[in-house]
């Protein structure tokens, strides 16, 4: 497909057939489960599945275990499954019913090595079998980069990194950001900006964790809220 040859991302046709085949069950559980504004087929390429998978330019992910936090409607992990089939991936979500349309997308594709995690971030990280287990941690949930990182870096083993999929307007947030992240054990690796088309400049926000986080990390969103780390 022209959206990926123009990024210089190489897809099988294999992928690219169980992407199409993803998408399917998405508009079709998205009539009675809330799962993505964007309905438009060809939206839904550019907007859901080439976004979710431009982070394959910019890190190495094979051989790597990779945990997808807030995944929602499963991005960009288990579009990340579908393109790199031996990617090791957990996608946790907060609503049981998320997850039982992600649970038959992985059936009816056949994927392996792909769990599917109920709980909240801030629970998730502490629970042993997470809590600094994963190289990698992604998420495109809409939320702010300070709390983001609080809830995602704990999940991030010593020297893997957190890769956050942000909007133009990042730069604000990522300032405010910087006491926690250097609370959380970790520094701003790198900033990627890209181009979904003409009119879309997104960014990759890259954090590597130096150091375990503290056992008091993730704190609980009110918390977050009244006491911020500045």
């Amino acid at each position: 497909m022209k959206i990926f040859e123009n990024h210089k991302i190489n897809i099988s046709q294999e992928s690219m057939k169980k992407l199409e085949r993803y998408m399917e069950l998405l508009l079709l559980w998205n009539k009675k489960v809330n799962l993505t504004a964007i309905t438009d087929p060809e939206q839904i390429w550019t907007k859901h599945f080439l976004d979710s998978l431009i982070v394959t330019k910019f890190e190495e992910l094979r051989g790597k275990r990779i945990i997808d936090i807030g995944t929602g409607a499963g991005l960009p992990g288990l579009a990340l499954k579908i393109f790199d089939t031996d990617l090791d991936i957990t996608l946790l979500d907060s609503l049981a019913k998320r997850l039982d349309f992600l649970d038959e997308v992985i059936s009816e594709l056949e994927l392996d090595n792909i769990y599917t995690y109920h709980a909240r971030a801030e629970d998730g990280a502490r629970e042993p079998e997470l809590r600094e287990q994963f190289d990698i941690a992604v998420s495109r949930a809409v939320a702010k980069m300070n709390v983001l990182c609080e809830y995602s870096l704990p999940y991030v083993k010593v020297g893997g990194v957190f890769i956050a999929y942000k909007s133009r307007e990042y730069a604000e947030e990522l300032e405010e950001a910087k006491a926690v992240i250097e609370a959380l054990g970790a520094k701003i690796d790198r900033v990627e900006e890209f181009a979904l088309d003409s009119d879309n400049i997104k960014t990759l926000i890259f954090i590597r964790k130096l150091s375990q986080t503290p056992a008091n990390y993730p704190r609980k969103p009110h918390i977050i809220a009244k006491r911020p780390i500045v």
